[in-house]
């Protein structure tokens, strides 16, 4: 088991969430101290050894008390929300408050102020106040996840969106917990932006011919135009269309279409890609048997 001096103790927000999960098993690996943050304690992972803090980014002095002691923080960007870029305020005053010296932040791949993906401008708004407010900052800018692709395809058997022909190297929840843990107790990490993606661009017609061919389905894809996104999606609050069309627009511009070296270099294990990622984690995709 690595021994890391520098880490001190480690605390996970989101800890009970699809990623928190993965990285607190991801950080057994090594021989530091980590608080795990829930809202309910009867849901924290097994973690021998691990504290266990209550806490939510909505209550900041709870979140400031579960904070004290810790030298770094796994920030995990909450649930999409229109006032989510303010809770993740609340969560770096407390970090500030709390005395932490460095997060390390679950953004996403092309953040930036003007972004197509709306909460790609979120994620560099948080990122800015993170740096703004003198904690050390490391970025993890994922790509999307590979996870959710299944869960995108609708009853027909369509995966649609504004798209194009765009390119996306889906990544994987286990990957980003895998680099998540070991970036976590290696202060050598602080300052560092790094896009974070999967082994291999494909496109969305390629996307749903590798889900068709692991599920046994015919699946497709429907390249829409903006008009007929909005449409399919009628019924939503307007915040959330925008942000469903955004991240295709994103594909379809390449903001978010960059392989990055970033895993394997980290972790000393390259990626996995979208098929491997399918042949790895079946459950991901079960809803979708004939």
């Amino acid at each position: 088991m690595p021994v890391r001096d520098n880490a001190g103790v480690i605390a996970v927000t989101g800890a009970t969430g699809a990623l928190g999960r993965r990285v607190v098993a991801a950080l057994r690996g090594y021989d530091v101290a980590v608080r795990l943050l829930v809202r309910d304690p009867a849901r924290a992972p097994n973690s021998p050894g691990a504290d266990v803090a209550v806490a939510s980014y909505e209550d900041r002095p709870a979140l400031t008390a579960a904070l004290r002691g810790a030298h770094t923080v796994f920030l995990v960007s909450g649930h999409e929300d229109p006032n989510r870029v303010s809770l993740h305020l609340q969560a770096v005053r407390a970090c500030v408050d709390a005395g932490v010296d460095r997060v390390v932040y679950t953004s996403f791949m092309g953040a930036a102020p003007l972004a197509s993906f709306t909460y790609a401008r979120d994620h560099a708004r948080t990122e800015r106040a993170i740096r703004d407010a003198g904690l050390r900052l490391t970025a993890l800018r994922s790509s999307l996840y590979a996870d959710i692709v299944p869960l995108l395809v609708g009853d027909d058997g369509t995966l649609r969106g504004p798209a194009g022909n765009g390119r996306i190297a889906w990544v994987a929840r286990a990957d980003v917990a895998r680099l998540a843990a070991a970036v976590l107790v290696d202060d050598g990490h602080a300052g560092a932006v790094y896009d974070v993606s999967g082994a291999q661009a494909i496109d969305l017609d390629e996307t749903a011919r590798v889900l068709a061919a692991a599920t046994g389905r015919d699946i497709r894809f429907h390249a829409e135009t903006i008009d007929e996104a909005r449409a399919s999606r009628a019924g939503a609050d307007d915040w959330e269309i925008e942000g469903w069309i955004g991240s295709y627009l994103g594909i379809a511009t390449g903001e978010i279409g960059v392989t990055s070296h970033t895993v394997e270099h980290v972790t000393g294990r390259r990626p996995w890609s979208f098929a491997e990622f399918l042949e790895a984690e079946p459950d991901s995709w079960a809803h979708l048997r004939p």
